[in-house]
């Protein structure tokens, strides 16, 4: 299922890939990033094979050979955009490969009850960074927030209400949003279990292309 795209005004394209056991993922026009939703995939690339089973999260470079197959019946969050290279400067991103468990989360602007683990490593090698946010029942983000970058946003668990623009949206698992440049936005988790979502920003780069 594709929820964002260059069609709908996107610079990126977002989906939720379905594998039946043994199916493969096909060839990326652009850079990648997967994370396992559900089942568990074998991924084959720089000359190494990994086994990602669910919070598992893997970035390939633009142009990097690699195969994706399910061991079993899987879902997966698959975002790919082109990539933007720094004019006059080096800077190569490298493959990565991991699970959320092994990432350290951190308190956003100190409040606990609102963590982020960042999966995209950090620097001017790479052009776009990926999080998952999750808020204990209740927390919110202390501001509506108005930036230049764009947003794809999938929940993950629980359920909250997200304000975009001057509208307001209950959310709840399996949700998409995308959210273009200066759209105002917010979000509180609502119910008694945490809420948590992944999401996709673009970044490191200058909104004017240089």
């Amino acid at each position: 299922m594709v929820h964002a795209a260059p069609q709908l005004g996107a610079r990126f394209t977002q989906m939720t890939a379905e594998f039946a056991p043994g199916g493969t993922l096909g060839p990326a026009p652009a850079q990648r990033f997967l994370y396992v939703l559900e089942g568990e995939l074998s991924l084959e690339a720089g000359g190494n094979e990994h086994i990602l089973a669910p919070g598992g999260f893997a970035f390939l470079p633009q142009s990097t050979p690699h195969t994706v197959r399910a061991q079993m019946a899987s879902r997966a969050a698959i975002i790919e955009k082109p990539y933007e290279p720094l004019a006059g400067r080096e800077h190569s991103p490298q493959i990565v490969v991991g699970n959320e468990s092994d990432v350290v989360p951190v308190a956003l602007m100190g409040d606990e009850a609102l963590r982020v683990c960042s999966l995209m490593p950090d620097g001017p090698a790479c052009d776009f960074a990926v999080n998952t946010m999750t808020y204990d029942p209740g927390a919110a983000l202390s501001m509506v927030e108005i930036h230049v970058m764009e947003h794809g946003l999938l929940m993950l668990e629980g359920a909250g209400i997200y304000r975009l623009g001057d509208s307001w949206y209950p959310v709840q698992a399996g949700d998409f949003i995308w959210m273009a440049p200066y759209c105002p936005q917010w979000f509180g988790a609502l119910g008694k279990r945490p809420a948590k979502y992944l999401i996709y920003k673009d970044w490191c780069r200058h909104p004017l292309g240089s």
